[in-house]
């Protein structure tokens, strides 16, 4: 086999696994210094030059001149160098023009293993500078393997994992779908490209909305803030750069077809739209939604919001294990606590509402069937005294603590008349009507 042919081999071999002839070159000079390293212990001396174009293979092994050799890899005798060149002396460097052939069947044993090698290497950092210039793009796979931890997918003839935090929980893909998510990271390790996708990302749910949404993907509607429990409930913030375009509707669609394409890729996960407000009772009332707060107690500087809510209307506003609390803090950037509203005079409150009663207080006078404010007000003062461990200076303490508390909800109620007030009288940013008269026109909830 000539050098012509020996090239087209490996151009062939290359050309099937996309490898550029550039790189090619690079790889059979490799393997050639490769092999005088094995032949020789040391190729340092040695230098080779590839022309792919040409076919040409040229290897050069630089040598002393000397009487007497006693390392054939860097010296050669006088006499065999005068064959070549008649007019060298001791001393005198020497060029020695190696033969590719000489190698035989150790170069295609050799060259195989190589070439199998620094393809594979090659073919890994390819896929790796890929995918590493597509982390945050959506891209789609076919489920090829489910472990405990992680689904194995596969795409373009890259592998590809999703680990456990970064699936939705509820789903339960087969092998053999395809599935879509986001890239998230991709890290080379000595086994090759570790590309991590990812469903329960923040991330997957804005690129999700900017493929449906061009409003989006131009820059007119922008995405502020996201919060997601995946599977289950997720909040975002959108906000209009220009005010004739209603961010919410333009995310929504017309019927609701853009908002529903996304809820059918994330299996039904209800998706809440929130439209963006600089007046943050307004967009705290709008991000609790679909409960209605009666009142908000706001400390800006704090960042802090205690909400109050109907009886009727606490467990839709915390929401299932404070889901719904939860997000609305995590969207809005406030700490949100829920509380239910009292009556008009605070008689309804359970004692264990009061802060200043002891556990041991409450449950002595649960003992005795004193529950609420209006059963301590209306029991017989002879009957609790009856009771052991209750005495007159216990009853004393724990009238003048439900007094203090009753003076403190009726400054409460008149500071709550103020912020309600306020939240009422507060405009869109689109001049629409309040969030509190219509929230139907502010947030949408699929």
């Amino acid at each position: 086999m000539n050098n012509q042919e020996l090239i087209q081999c490996f151009s062939d071999i290359a050309r099937e696994k996309n490898i550029d002839r550039t790189e090619l070159g690079t790889i059979l000079e490799d393997l050639f210094l490769t092999l005088l390293e094995k032949q020789f212990g040391d190729a340092s001396n040695c230098s080779v030059l590839v022309n792919i174009d040409k076919g040409e293979i040229e290897i050069y092994q630089e040598k002393t001149i000397v009487e007497e050799v006693d390392d054939p890899a860097t010296q050669i005798d006088l006499e065999k160098a005068c064959e070549v060149e008649p007019d060298l002396s001791v001393g005198d460097p020497f060029i020695e023009v190696i033969d590719p052939i000489v190698f035989g069947r150790r170069l295609i044993m050799t060259a195989r293993q190589f070439l199998s090698q620094r393809i594979k290497d090659i073919e890994r950092q390819y896929i790796f500078e890929d995918y590493f210039a597509r982390v945050g793009e959506i891209i789609v796979g076919e489920v090829r393997q489910i472990q405990r931890d992680n689904i194995h997918l596969f795409n373009e003839q890259s592998e590809m994992r999703m680990p456990k935090r970064e699936q939705i929980q509820s789903e339960r893909p087969r092998r053999g779908e395809t599935i879509r998510g986001i890239v998230k990271s991709v890290e080379m390790t000595p086994r090759g490209p570790d590309i991590v996708i990812s469903r329960s990302d923040n991330q997957f749910l804005s690129k999700l909305f900017e493929m449906e949404v061009p409003e989006i993907e131009d820059g007119i509607i922008v995405i502020t803030s996201i919060a997601r429990a995946p599977g289950e409930r997720s909040k975002l913030i959108v906000k209009s750069t220009d005010r004739r375009i209603d961010a919410v509707g333009a995310c929504v669609g017309m019927r609701g077809s853009r908002i529903q394409a996304v809820v059918r890729e994330l299996n039904g996960e209800k998706i809440d739209v929130i439209n963006f407000s600089s007046q943050s009772e307004v967009l705290i009332s709008r991000a609790l939604s679909p409960a209605k707060p009666i009142n908000l107690r706001i400390d800006d500087d704090q960042k802090y919001c205690v909400a109050v809510f109907e009886d009727e209307d606490m467990e839709s506003g915390v929401g299932k294990s404070y889901l719904n609390v939860t997000l609305a803090s995590e969207v809005t950037g406030y700490t949100i606590e829920a509380e239910r509203s009292v009556s008009s005079d605070g008689t309804a409150n359970k004692l264990s509402d009061i802060k200043g009663l002891t556990i041991r207080m409450v449950s002595l006078l649960n003992e005795a069937e004193i529950i609420t404010i209006k059963d301590f007000q209306e029991a017989d003062q002879n009957e609790l005294l009856e009771v052991k461990g209750i005495g007159e200076h216990f009853i004393n303490s724990v009238a003048t603590k439900i007094n203090i508390f009753l003076e403190s909800l009726s400054k409460d109620e008149t500071d709550e008349q103020d912020v309600k007030n306020k939240v009422e009288n507060s405009k869109s940013e689109n001049g629409e009507v309040s969030v509190s008269e219509n929230p139907e026109k502010d947030k949408i909830e699929v």
